[in-house]
């Protein structure tokens, strides 16, 4: 069955070939943007910059929570004002130097 309710092309010969003419570079601009889409070359430095945007982001994430960790160890050695807290670093010093003691004394009894 034919379609009666399609109005007639009423275009001239010269204008539909214009725009035949027009739908071809479309369709070779098409092509040719989907040729370097799919090229192995693209798809390589597509997922090379990706993993690098991952990693940069990975290690800004590691950077933020470290500086956060150290930040909140200093604040138990030294006040807002800078200050030592010697009530604190005296304490984890002793404890540092008689682990030091330990292992030094542990080492002399094995060559011993």
């Amino acid at each position: 069955m034919s379609d009666t309710s399609r109005t007639p092309d009423t275009r001239t010969p010269a204008q539909i070939e214009a725009d035949i003419k027009t739908r071809r570079a479309t369709l070779a601009d098409t092509l040719d943007e989907i040729g370097v889409r799919v090229h192995p070359k693209t798809i390589v430095g597509d997922a090379k910059a990706k993993v690098a945007s991952n990693i940069d982001h990975t290690l800004g994430r590691a950077y933020v929570g470290v500086n956060r960790v150290v930040g909140d160890v200093k604040g138990q050695f030294v006040t807002e004002e800078g200050a030592p807290r010697l009530e604190r670093i005296v304490p984890v010093a002793l404890v540092a130097v008689g682990l030091v003691g330990l292992l030094v004394m542990g080492t002399r009894r094995r060559k011993g």
